[in-house]
């Protein structure tokens, strides 16, 4: 591969691929002879192989995501931004890291409170069961990821670090996918997403839906009134199932939902609504009018 080219791709995601695929075989050996109606459940192979496509085919989309958001940071960064931090700096990597994981808890947010967000993230949900194999199950469709990156080189970050730093987001945050562990330190769990603070994210139970939107920390919930801590076993999944394994329906059926529904709104409140109102948005029901009402 040309040098070149492997500068544009290269992430430490690439470099965990490896450490993911033992950790998910480890956590499927383990619990092959687990009952199914247990906690935690042993992997089911269809779901597992639904993941790891999803997976594969969100690595190369996100690929193609950083080649072309690469150039707009760079150019925003070496025009607009006022200054350039000292990536060499002691301070630069802790406070790029704190950055990136509260623009990844605004993301997140967004994704699950307004509908054109959430069709791109659902299918991250889409899997009722939760282990590290869920993990890998991403999303084909990162363009908002772009929205909420786009302050860090106008704040002078250089772009190449901020890809650098989402990526050990991701890394953090595929370890709390599991069920194999329980609730840790009291300390860490204040502090820290863990895999019970996920667990309650992945839930479609009412008092779980919208929750815990953290990264790597979980602070930015417990600041902004999204925190819930586990109660009991979550129900995964969707509120509304798929009820599929196919890829591409997974990916982008909320997509034709929101056309669907746009295209049978009667008006461009309503058609708006349906784009950008929280997932089951529907029109407030009009006041009836009398004839005489309609022909004054």
């Amino acid at each position: 591969m040309p040098p070149a080219l492997w500068e544009q791709i290269d992430s430490p995601l690439l470099y965990a691929l490896p450490v993911f695929a033992v950790f998910i075989a480890l956590e499927a050996i383990s619990l092959r002879h687990a009952d199914p109606t247990d906690t935690p459940r042993p992997y089911l192979a269809v779901d597992t192989r639904t993941s790891l496509g999803m997976g594969l085919g969100a690595l190369g989309f996100m690929i193609a995501f950083k080649a072309l958001t690469l150039v707009l940071f760079v150019f925003l960064w070496a025009t607009l931004a006022p200054w350039h931090l000292p990536t060499g700096a002691w301070w630069y990597w802790p406070v790029l890291l704190l950055v990136v994981d509260l623009a990844w808890y605004g993301n997140h947010r967004f994704s699950h409170r307004v509908r054109i967000g959430w069709a791109a993230h659902q299918a991250h949900h889409s899997s009722e069961y939760f282990n590290l194999g869920t993990a890998l199950r991403q999303k084909w469709n990162p363009w908002s990821e772009a929205i909420f990156w786009l302050p860090l080189p106008l704040l002078g970050f250089a772009p190449w670090t901020i890809y650098v730093a989402f990526a050990l987001n991701l890394i953090y945050q595929f370890f709390t996918h599991t069920e194999t562990i329980g609730s840790l330190p009291r300390p860490v769990e204040f502090v820290f997403n863990s895999p019970s603070h996920h667990r309650v994210h992945h839930g479609s139970d009412p008092e779980y839906l919208d929750r815990n939107y953290g990264g790597i920390l979980i602070v930015w919930d417990r600041m902004f009134g999204t925190f819930q801590r586990e109660l009991h076993t979550p129900t995964y999944g969707l509120t509304t199932p798929v009820g599929t394994y196919n890829l591409l329906r997974l990916q982008y059926h909320e997509y034709g939902n929101i056309v669907r529904d746009v295209r049978a709104a009667s008006g461009l409140r309503d058609k708006l609504g349906h784009v950008f109102g929280p997932p089951g948005w529907q029109p407030a029901a009009r006041p009836r009018t009398s004839a005489a009402e309609r022909t004054a």
